[in-house]
């Protein structure tokens, strides 16, 4: 057995232990990791929350992870021109995807709609979508200078309970298709679920709560 199959079974086995929290490193907001107690999220071979590699190091061990990958930081006035490219990029392979792509000082947000990603109330991504996260995952690997926080999201209908669990199933599947056969490095990649707790529209309306049912993929350049 692989040590990546047996770390797999090891998380599987521990799935009955309460999850603990982490902190989003840049937005400083309180999100569930369930990569410390060894809870796998998501179906069989998933994402497990948090940091992909170096979970106990947290951004440290991303940045650390990555220099040791031959992956260098970016200085100077070159960060803009990088995100700029990058941005065009995405842009161009995106179009028509359903996918939104906007602009946040130096960073990139990629914001996926849960009615284009995922049937409803279903967690896998659909296979309609496959060729889209393949486009991702292509322009992600052209510029490695770039962290990826993957978010999931949810409206405010249900259980609290229940929408923080399938955010996070959401961004974890979206971080597994990105990853599997060696797409995306994992040490680049922070995943994470929010729940109900960050809405960009008013849940009082059926426009408003689709809005807010997403997974979002930040890309913050790597500074030296």
């Amino acid at each position: 057995m692989s040590k990546f199959t047996t770390t797999l079974a090891m998380l599987a086995g521990a799935a009955a232990l309460t999850a603990c929290t982490t902190t989003d490193p840049y937005t400083g907001m309180p999100v569930r990791n369930n990569t410390g107690t060894g809870v796998l999220a998501g179906a069989l071979g998933g994402a497990a929350l948090g940091y992909l590699t170096n979970t106990n190091s947290g951004e440290q061990g991303r940045k650390n992870a990555l220099i040791g990958a031959g992956i260098g930081a970016l200085a100077g006035g070159a960060v803009g021109n990088y995100m700029d490219r990058q941005q065009a990029d995405f842009r161009r392979s995106l179009e028509g995807s359903g996918v939104q792509v906007r602009r946040q000082g130096d960073n990139i947000v990629l914001i996926m709609p849960s009615d284009v990603t995922f049937a409803v109330d279903q967690s896998d991504v659909q296979s309609r979508f496959e060729p889209v996260l393949a486009d991702v995952a292509r322009t992600l690997n052209a510029y490695p200078q770039t962290t990826i926080d993957i978010v999931g999201h949810a409206d405010s209908s249900g259980a609290d309970d229940y929408n923080q669990a399938l955010s996070e199933r959401r961004a974890s599947s979206v971080a597994n298709y990105l990853v599997g056969a060696g797409r995306v490095l994992p040490a680049r990649i922070f995943v994470a679920g929010e729940g109900e707790r960050q809405p960009v529209a008013s849940n009082e309306t059926p426009e408003g709560r689709a809005q807010n049912r997403r997974v979002e993929i930040i890309l913050r350049p790597i500074q030296g």
